[in-house]
């Protein structure tokens, strides 16, 4: 018996429809649909929030307040470190760009987040001796007790460098007197490097007057055994040593 025409053709036809219905994609349920694209969405912000954190490292160095306050605001996240463990604020006390580190500070970045070598944007105050930074870093408020790489306070660096203006205002500012005796690492007392590491003119003796004044112990060895008064006799450091001589 012949098929009737036509009925061939359409048998086909069919089992070509099964075929591609078979190979044709199932469509997702919506809340797969969902999770892929929120996995998206959060690459995309992941991706967004690293191109922030570097351009925000780069306006902090370079004193862009206005655009470390917009990138903070975008999700810039403010405590964020460079290749070599430095926050935007670290590189800003550096730079002595005070109008950043206010931008910082206002948004939670942290005065004692360490860099690599073990310092922190507060105590790198008493390396430039800015008083500005201070004032500024100071609102954010750090730990006086944390010290800088070499086990020294922030009075360490800013003694043996004659800040003697930063040396002056941070005892004044703060309760850092508490810690006017810390030895450091390589033995020293704030006082004994004003005077073991200066040069004897008119800074460092501002800097020991003010040191004095606030309590240091002129009685305090090296690890020679010498006081700050034995090292300004050594060096012919007289008005120094005339200070110390003072106190004895």
């Amino acid at each position: 018996m012949k098929a009737r025409k036509g009925i061939g053709r359409r048998l086909v036809l069919a089992a070509g429809a099964g075929s591609l219905a078979a190979c044709a994609p199932v469509p997702e349920p919506r809340g797969h649909r969902s999770v892929r694209e929120t996995e998206r969405t959060a690459a995309r912000v992941q991706g967004s929030v690293e191109d922030w954190n570097r351009e925000l490292l780069e306006a902090a160095a370079a004193g862009d307040a206005d655009g470390a306050a917009r990138l903070l605001g975008q999700g810039a996240e403010p405590d964020v470190r460079d290749g070599e463990g430095r926050s935007p604020l670290m590189l800003a006390a550096l730079a002595d760009e005070v109008a950043a580190a206010r931008v910082l500070v206002e948004y939670g970045a942290d005065p004692d987040a360490r860099d690599a070598l073990g310092d922190t944007p507060w105590v790198t105050c008493g390396v430039t001796g800015s008083v500005a930074m201070m004032r500024a870093i100071l609102d954010a408020g750090p730990d006086l007790e944390v010290p800088n790489r070499r086990g020294g306070s922030p009075l360490h660096p800013a003694s043996e460098r004659g800040h003697a203006d930063y040396v002056r205002e941070v005892l004044a500012a703060t309760g850092i007197a508490e810690y006017i005796d810390r030895v450091n690492y390589n033995g020293w007392t704030a006082l004994l490097e004003a005077v073991a590491l200066g040069d004897g003119g008119e800074p460092h003796q501002e800097v020991t007057a003010l040191l004095l004044d606030a309590g240091a112990d002129a009685a305090v060895r090296d690890r020679n055994g010498r006081t700050a008064l034995d090292h300004a006799r050594e060096r012919g450091y007289g008005v120094i040593a005339d200070l110390l001589e003072g106190v004895r």
